[in-house]
């Protein structure tokens, strides 16, 4: 931070303008930001602000009664999960401090007098099966690796281990079926996965499994009226398709096909209710909703959903019965908006009274680049007023591509700000991400990565070529793994962008897997390949890795974020990378008689913060506001 505001100290009134910007936008839409919700039979469970509130059910209008507070567990805490036990006489609630990965499981006995009853420390997943039987993963060094039985029917908590993963390759997680008649223990890998059923009614039963791990197989399991429901990638391209079976014959030799999406479809979730299946696909242009009934998939029907929303979220509220699905759509710019849909009356609501929809007149574009080998590369682009002399616009490019995960599109207040101060934000769904499904994960990974790095150098040129905006004006952005195509589109092209801010970066591909002492490097070689062990592996990473390939060059001004207890992306790597980075950077100054006249290069390191940045809301504006300021002037001028 200190090296941050020694050079920036004649910006200062810029700074203080955005922090009182950024302030005035997070109070506009904190009503938009809502915490855990849980439904039980007698009260209703609820977070506000750092503790876990009850109100009785028959008596709404009693002062909420609070049950914890989450400081009281952990400094600067965050809440993870919350599950109440069927007969609501427990609720269990992880509980995270900045500072770690690992969380700690608060138990509560409830009725009359709540009191904390237990808390089990390490704990990454849990489910009840009855008031008195808890599930849980443990979780060290950022794996997930065991499943124990936690009881309180004799008056203590007693503990007991029921399984245990051999393959450090998985990581291990428990989840309940909507109908709270079964735990799935699903062991999963980047291209593999395993589900084992615990019985909630015969919790000491052994596990069955549903499936052996097979070669590339990716499956989930829930449950409804006997029968388990299948997602499974076994679709043409190895997409997903809804299959089921009976729960007495669970194997992959007895799965039937019940629905299967479209080409250039991501099957997003599925939401079981009594007599219906509801699917959520997406487009690269638009969500969407199939819903049909369990016994007659032909009577399906679909509802298209807005074509502002870029991003679902499934509703917190836990435990609600009736058949309603409950979601909230938003866009990076557009806040929280909540839904309902009723398969029964095939019907979509929207609940306009818990949240407010914001007009602008933002134009919101979906349009395409053309990669390298001919791929077409969808964007999502947002900006205000007309298409007219958008060229002296700033751009704020956003880009992750990792893992088969999507572009984080959900709302942000920051997000907005720059918006309604005339910034263009584009949105680079490139290969490696999971936007268009398994298929364009499976493109831009392994021996493909490269793959990412020209969509993202394909959608840059291709905003230019629209008219949005021009190198001198843009900047890009990227966090955790979507460092390393920010680091190495640095690398490649320095001359597209003028400006970088990455948050917790991984930027030392190379070295990282190479090391099998650190915490996930096993379990990612799936992702990234095994260069210990596979030379053409290690060849292909090398020619791209944003560490191994800087060079005496210009570069863009680049400002990094880092957290002193990261786990994932260790502060001392990024600091190599900073202090290469600058040696290359001066080589290039001497030999080419330019001195002092390129790019600015900060590392920003916070302390007792981990991978996920800072959850206490003074603390993330801080950061979000220096993170705007440089957005602001970076492209603006030359440090």
């Amino acid at each position: 931070m200190e090296d941050f505001k020694s050079q920036i100290h004649k910006y200062h009134s810029l700074e203080t303008y955005f922090k009182k910007k950024l302030r005035k936008y997070y109070r506009r839409f904190t009503d938009t930001t809502q915490g855990a919700v849980v439904h039980g039979v007698q009260h209703l469970y609820f977070e506000e602000g750092d503790s876990i509130y009850r109100v009785n059910l028959a008596n709404c209008h009693q002062q909420p009664e609070i049950l914890l507070s989450l400081s009281a567990v952990e400094s600067t805490a965050s809440l993870q999960r919350v599950r109440l036990s069927p007969g609501e006489k427990f609720l269990a609630a992880t509980v995270k401090s900045d500072h770690s990965e690992e969380a700690s499981c608060v138990i509560l006995k409830l009725g009359d007098n709540p009191a904390v009853t237990h808390i089990q420390r390490n704990v990454f997943s849990f489910e009840w099966a009855r008031d008195e039987v808890l599930f849980y993963t443990s979780q060290s060094n950022l794996r997930s690796l065991h499943v124990y039985c936690l009881t309180f029917d004799k008056g203590y908590p007693e503990t007991s281990l029921v399984y245990e993963e051999q393959d450090s390759r998985f990581f291990v997680e428990l989840w309940c079926s909507k109908d709270k008649k079964f735990i799935t223990i699903n062991c999963n890998s980047k291209r593999n996965s395993e589900v084992h059923l615990i019985n909630c009614f015969c919790p000491s039963r052994t596990p069955v499994l549903v499936q052996p791990r097979t070669a590339d197989l990716i499956y989930h399991v829930d449950h409804r009226n006997e029968e388990l429901y299948i997602l499974a990638n076994i679709g043409p391209n190895s997409e997903y398709q809804l299959l089921k079976t009976a729960v007495s014959s669970p194997s992959i030799e007895n799965w039937r096909l019940i629905y299967s999406p479209g080409q250039s479809v991501k099957l997003v979730d599925m939401e079981l209710f009594d007599q219906h299946c509801v699917i959520l696909a997406r487009t690269p242009q638009c969500f969407y909703l199939d819903c049909f009934p369990l016994g007659n998939v032909s009577h399906s029907s679909r509802i298209m959903l807005p074509p502002w929303a870029c991003a679902v979220e499934a509703a917190s509220e836990l435990h609600l019965k009736g058949d309603v699905f409950r979601f909230k759509l938003s866009s990076p710019v557009e806040p929280p908006k909540d839904f309902l849909y009723s398969p029964v009356k095939r019907q979509l609501f929207s609940e306009e009274g818990f949240t407010k929809k914001v007009q602008t007149n933002c134009t919101i574009m979906h349009t395409d680049a053309r990669s390298q080998d001919g791929t077409l590369v969808p964007m999502t682009v947002f900006h205000m007023g007309s298409d007219r002399q958008l060229t002296d616009r700033p751009l704020l490019v956003h880009v992750y591509g990792a893992y088969g995960m999507d572009l984080d599109m959900a709302f942000k207040p920051e997000s907005r700000l720059l918006l309604d101060s005339g910034w263009i934000l584009a949105y680079c769904h490139v290969r490696g991400g999971g936007e268009l499904g398994l298929a364009w994960h499976a493109a831009g990974c392994l021996t493909k990565k490269k793959n990412g790095l020209d969509d993202l150098k394909a959608c840059i040129v291709q905003l230019f070529k629209l008219g949005l905006s021009q190198p001198s004006l843009t900047a890009l952005t990227a966090s955790s793994a979507g460092g390393v195509l920010a680091g190495a589109f640095c690398n490649e092209n320095p001359e597209l962008i003028r400006a970088v801010v990455l948050r917790a970066p991984f930027l030392d591909v190379l070295h990282s897997m190479q090391d099998p002492s650190l915490a996930l490097t096993i379990e990612e070689q799936e992702e990234w390949g095994d260069p210990a062990m596979n030379s053409s592996h290690r060849d292909y990473i090398a020619s791209y890795c944003p560490f191994k390939n800087l060079r005496p060059q210009t570069y863009p001004s680049i400002f990094i974020t880092a957290y002193e207890e990261d786990q994932r992306v260790p502060l001392q790597s990024l600091w190599s990378y900073i202090n290469r980075l600058k040696d290359v950077v001066a080589t290039y100054e001497e030999v080419n008689g330019k001195a002092g006249s390129s790019s600015t290069i900060i590392l920003d390191s916070y302390p007792g913060i981990g991978h996920s940045g800072p959850t206490d809301l003074k603390k993330s504006i801080q950061e979000v506001s220096v993170h705007t300021v440089l957005d602001a002037i970076l492209w603006a001028t030359h440090l």
